[in-house]
């Protein structure tokens, strides 16, 4: 047997005690890496045949969801006209369409599970803590605003945009058009309310604070304005509605992030007041840690 003292490695260098070569990261990392998307794909297949589940029973119904959506235009249009078609296949494609916008909107709650059930075992505990309550509460509020946006700003949009015609103008609204004009405001106003959410996130990560956000407010207040320019036709009704709801709820948000913080705190000063787990004859307290398989000991 033959052996050569390393002196680098300050041992000898028996061929029994060779060192075995060190796999590459990106090997190791290769099979995790692989399941990761095999776990992403399974996951968006079942967001997507929850679509497609709830567009097979909306479809039959396509054009009774029209109706229902156009009802705020149709109540104030003049007693003996209607909406109009201006392609061949508008028709077909307006309801088709809304059913295949409306299948999402209702299967977002299983969007949203599917996205969480992918994100959260990488998550600590206190991360969980926060993002599935604003997970569920941003799909809450995007609901909000949608229904805002039906009940409370399309009969003041178009009871105004009918009123203004001039004489001898008769108001004939094509149903294709009609629909991209009534997405947009469902999509603006559901983004609208999720200031709260935005808000909280900024000041749970450490960004800004209640009180600076608070000394900011006149730029707030004309942010919203300009969002409400951006997102909204350009006209003065639908513009303020729009920033009005984002003001308050921005309001809003600075309450629950003061409390969010106090909360905080007060939890902290009770984990500093308690022994830490494990901490008792010479244990260390467990720590909150998630398992990575591909990290090990640098040399």
């Amino acid at each position: 047997m033959t052996f050569a003292y390393s002196s680098k490695n300050k041992i000898f260098d028996f061929p029994m005690f060779k060192k075995k070569p060190r796999i590459p990261r990106s090997t190791q990392g290769e099979m995790p890496f692989v399941s990761h998307l095999i776990e992403l794909r399974d996951r968006l297949l079942r967001a997507l045949v929850a679509i497609l589940v709830v567009l097979l029973g909306l479809v039959p119904f396509a054009n009774d969801l029209y109706e229902w959506l156009s009802a705020p235009l149709l109540r104030y249009l003049p007693e003996g006209t209607s909406m109009i078609a201006t392609e061949v296949a508008s028709p077909f494609f307006a309801p088709f369409k809304l059913a295949i916008v409306t299948a999402v909107f209702i299967a977002m709650p299983v969007i949203i599970y599917q996205l969480w059930a992918f994100v959260a075992p990488g998550l600590y505990r206190n991360e969980k803590k926060l993002v599935y309550p604003l997970m569920v509460t941003s799909t809450i509020l995007f609901y909000l605003g949608a229904l805002f946006a039906y009940f409370a700003v399309f009969p003041l949009v178009f009871g105004f945009f009918t009123s203004v015609a001039p004489e001898g103008v008769e108001v004939a609204t094509d149903i294709s058009k009609y629909l991209d004009f009534v997405l947009k405001l469902f999509f603006a106003f559901g983004l609208a309310f999720e200031v709260p959410v935005a808000t909280i996130l900024l000041v749970a990560g450490g960004f800004t604070t209640p009180e600076d956000l608070a000394s900011k407010r006149p730029y707030v207040i004309v942010s919203a304005f300009v969002i409400g320019m951006l997102l909204t036709p350009p006209d003065v009704i639908s513009q303020t509605l729009l920033a009005l709801p984002m003001w308050v709820l921005f309001e809003l948000g600075l309450v629950f992030s003061r409390i969010y913080l106090s909360g905080k705190g007060a939890g902290k000063d009770k984990a500093s007041g308690e022994e830490p787990e494990g901490s008792s004859e010479g244990n260390p307290p467990k720590e909150d840690y998630r398992y990575d398989p591909i990290t090990e000991e640098e040399e």
